[in-house]
């Protein structure tokens, strides 16, 4: 008996789902982030309207005054879906908790002199009620967000900041223990050199216009925050006191640099839609800017002393620097 053995290929209709394909063409094979973010927002056969918002719909793109032909423009650079954002995360953490369990053997944050960790306390501890609210201000943007492009990211933004939340905390038990977190909550609540910070933090919560909170809390507060804590602190602190803070820190600033490229190419594209656009979020960006640069004053005053200025300085024009770079002009600036 011969037994011949054929091999046939099947061809299949169409590469991907019918609204990619409406989207791409079906002869297209779409990536794994296209098929999780294209076209995922309801748009149709809302059952009620918003009881406490009667004038919208339950999904509504007048949620912001930023207007968009396609908000699936608003795309990730990074290409995260859950697949690719939970692997990134997953190694990510892996090398920081090696880090914090290096730190918290050998007592690297424990040991530091008492002035410094008085002052870590009451300032980098603190930030974990910043990092709460920018949890906050990210799950408002993914509630009433028009489009999975920016929702989706924003989601995991959001979940980033609960992270680093964390993270703080436990550099604050690494440095003194419940009574250090306790100390460094009292700081937010109660110290003169907050308050200025958590007047302005309080007021963007209730901002309602989420695009506004995107760009407050994603571009400015944290192209603000960021450089002055995670590099300019750490700069001033591995001078005397070696790289413990470095390595407590590590995950924030490669956190930073890789969220700047999305949250610039989301800004990016709406200022390029349209000139009303452009002076829209111009307008937005610098009103905050103006707000959040002084409100940081009195903290930087107690990290850098008479330097503070200079320092504050640093971290304010490579931000400007950069609005200017994604077509942003401030109001009333000369053309």
């Amino acid at each position: 008996m011969q037994i011949d053995i054929r091999t046939d290929s099947v061809k299949p209709v169409r590469q991907t789902f019918a609204n990619i394909a409406r989207r791409l063409g079906a002869d297209k094979p779409a990536t794994r982030y296209q098929e999780a973010m294209y076209d995922l927002q309801p748009e149709t056969s809302f059952h009620y309207r918003p009881l406490w918002q009667p004038e919208y719909e339950l999904y509504d793109k007048r949620r912001t005054a930023v207007v968009m032909a396609d908000w699936y423009a608003l795309k990730d650079p990074r290409q995260f879906y859950y697949g690719t954002y939970v692997n990134t995360r997953a190694r990510q953490q892996e090398s920081m908790e090696k880090n914090l369990e290096f730190l918290e053997q050998r007592g690297l944050l424990a040991n530091l002199p008492d002035d410094t960790r008085q002052l870590l306390t009451g300032t980098v501890v603190a930030l974990r009620h910043v990092e709460w609210a920018a949890n906050m201000n990210n799950a408002y943007v993914t509630a009433y967000g028009y489009g999975s492009a920016i929702t989706e990211a924003t989601m995991f933004h959001t979940m980033d900041r609960l992270a680093l939340a964390q993270y703080l905390t436990r550099i604050g038990l690494l440095i003194g223990g419940t009574t250090a977190v306790a100390t460094a909550k009292d700081a937010w609540l109660n110290a003169p050199d907050w308050q200025q910070v958590r007047h302005a933090v309080e007021d963007l919560l209730v901002v309602q216009d989420w695009f506004e909170s995107f760009v407050a809390q994603n571009l400015v507060f944290d192209g603000l925050v960021y450089p002055l804590f995670y590099a300019r602190l750490d700069s001033l602190l591995a001078c005397d006191h070696g790289p413990a803070y470095s390595l407590a820190t590590e995950f924030m600033r490669a956190w930073h640099t890789e969220t700047t490229r999305w949250v610039d190419a989301v800004v990016k594209t709406a200022v390029q839609e349209s000139s009303a656009n452009a002076a829209l979020i111009a307008r937005q960006a610098y009103d905050w800017l103006d707000r959040f640069a002084p409100a940081l004053e009195p903290i930087a005053d107690r990290l850098f002393g008479a330097d503070a200025g200079d320092v504050l300085a640093a971290v304010v024009l490579p931000l400007e620097t950069r609005l200017t770079a994604l077509g942003l002009v401030r109001p009333g600036a000369p053309a």
